[in-house]
């Protein structure tokens, strides 16, 4: 499929080649490939059913004329996964996680590298130079290796050690700079630049670009596969969510995903642009620093302060103006989180999902916390979380010190072996767990409160599927907590509370109520000296809701 390279600051049109990045008529670096939309769309609508779901399914708005598929490694296609309990506790059904974990190499960066270096084989290039964190490098050195291209990874110091080494293993040599992330990024280039060699310029790279777009098309596919395509104003073939969340260093991955849906809307298949929101991790964060300060540049970091090494970009560039144009267009947000509210957030996907996600990815999932909490993401929202890449090893900043217990079995000439079982168990679940009793008739509510109670350790849970059975249940056993919903049929919360409350063995033990109900003012004032804490369904994250149920049970 014809196409060309177009100068976003004078709009000369130019031949592409990978190996020419500056504009002919201006000199800017900063340039896009354009296609021919109508014919692009004919061709890939009139032959996607027949297609794998895999990134070359969009091979009429990829820069790579002949695609060869001895050079795939199977990257794209990757699942977008439901979050039912992350949703169900946030109070918005439609979360949902683009899994980007499933690439060839683990990370979202497999898209960049396929796409450049399909580009490179063709244009007969056959050495290249990168500054990395990281993922890129990795996902390079695997492509390229593939390939038959030489590849020389820039990354610093702070790349874990089994990081560095993965490199390698795939023959990239590896140069370690003992210094900032831009400043790897400078050695980078002038060592490229004496020799002449290709160098990858991160967001100014077309082919990356490119490749971050069809991250937007596969949702569209798939969004419109899981609830349907648009039915309000203008119906179209495909749907767009309304967000689109993902962390940002340099801030590549949206500028591709806004320019993948930008497309999509040029060719009549979706009716709009998601709002996007990127987040930085606050150690290092100039794009959202100049956001809230209403700058059109962004101040750079000179000294990133974050343990979020993948995301430590002090200086974007021009990269933080264009995204800025895009989110104020669509509406989005930019926003900064902690490195412990993303390993918080780390926690709480890999427990209420069973996804174990990197840690720039816990940044994503921290600021969809704060966008909800903030009111900016509403209840009815369909949003798209980019989960950008797996955390192996799980690092110990994440995990901490207690993560794990010791069981030591003594030697077996020295007692029974069933003793000696007993005895190394006891180390693993104490004599007496504290008990907790959940009445909800709710069955998603019960499972909901009962994995936020099992992430956290050593709880007895007894369930009750109504009022009555709940009643019972407390009164013969008596536990520690009781986690009572309200609005059950035949004998709703408020009956239970009194029943409890009127009988001298049950009348002292705490209460939380879990409600999916806005109280009223009267029934509040009913709910006065009988419960400890109220909490509403869907505005509540787990560790607050634990933080509750200890402080009751101490």
């Amino acid at each position: 499929m014809p196409f060309s390279v177009k100068c976003i600051d004078c709009g000369h049109a130019a031949p592409f080649t990978p190996g020419s990045i500056n504009c002919p008529r201006c000199n800017s670096q900063w340039r896009e490939a354009d296609y021919d939309f109508e014919t692009a769309a004919k061709s890939l609508l009139s032959q996607i059913s027949v297609r794998p779901f895999d990134l070359w399914r969009y091979r009429e708005l990829l820069p790579v004329r002949n695609p060869n598929p001895t050079l795939s490694l199977g990257e794209g296609g990757t699942p977008l996964i439901r979050a039912v309990n992350l949703g169900m506790m946030l109070g918005n059904p439609n979360i949902y996680i683009k899994d980007e974990r499933q690439g060839p190499t683990g990370s979202f960066k497999d898209r960049q590298a396929a796409v450049t270096i399909a580009a490179l084989k063709e244009a007969g290039i056959t050495e290249m130079v990168a500054a990395s964190t990281g993922n890129v490098a990795i996902a390079y050195s695997a492509y390229a290796a593939r390939a038959g291209i030489k590849l020389w990874a820039f990354v610093t110091s702070l790349v874990p050690a089994v990081k560095m080494r993965e490199i390698a293993l795939y023959g990239s040599q590896v140069v370690k700079v003992t210094a900032s992330y831009d400043q790897a990024k400078q050695l980078a280039a002038e060592f490229a630049r004496q020799r002449g060699l290709y160098l990858d310029t991160g967001a100014r790279t077309i082919t990356s670009i490119e490749a971050m777009k069809t991250i937007a098309f596969e949702i569209s596919e798939q969004i419109t596969a899981a609830i349907g395509p648009t039915t309000h104003g203008t119906p179209t073939r495909w749907r767009a969510p309304d967000w689109y969340i993902q962390a940002i260093s340099g801030g590549m991955g949206p500028l591709g995903v806004y320019k993948g849906f930008r497309e999509l809307r040029q060719m009549g298949l979706v009716d709009r642009i998601p709002a996007l929101a990127p987040i930085q991790a606050e150690g290092c964060a100039p794009m959202v620093n100049a956001w809230k300060k209403g700058l059109e540049k962004a101040e750079p970091v000179t000294t990133p302060r974050t343990r979020i090494e993948t995301l430590a970009t002090g200086d974007p560039g021009r990269s933080y103006t264009l995204l800025r144009n895009q989110v104020l267009e669509t509406n989005g947000d930019f926003e900064s989180v902690t490195d412990e509210e993303a390993f918080r957030a780390m926690h709480v996907l890999a427990k209420m999902e069973g996804i174990s996600a990197e840690p720039a990815a816990g940044v994503a999932f921290a600021g969809l916390f704060k966008l909800i909490r903030a009111g900016r993401i509403k209840a009815d929202d369909v949003v798209v979380i980019n989960c950008t890449g797996h955390t192996m090893p799980a690092e110990q900043a994440v995990l901490g010190d207690n993560w794990s217990r010791n069981v030591i079995l003594p030697p077996k000439e020295e007692t029974k072996p069933e003793d000696g079982l007993l005895a190394a168990l006891t180390s693993v679940a104490p004599d007496r767990f504290q008990r907790v009793a959940i009445v909800d008739d709710s069955p998603e509510s019960r499972r909901l409160i009962r994995r936020i109670l099992q992430s956290q350790g050593d709880f007895h849970i007894s369930e009750a599927d109504n009022g009555q059975a709940g009643l019972t249940l407390i009164q013969k056993e008596l536990p520690d907590l009781v986690i009572l919903d309200l609005m059950m049929p035949d004998m709703d919360g408020f009956a239970v509370l009194d029943a409890l409350k009127s009988n001298a063995d049950t009348a002292q033990i705490p209460v939380i109520v879990a409600s999916a109900k806005e109280l009223t003012p009267e029934e509040k004032t009913r709910l006065e000296g009988q419960i400890q804490a109220l909490m509403q369904k869907g505005d509540f994250l787990n560790d607050e809701f634990l933080q509750e149920v200890r402080s009751l049970l101490r």
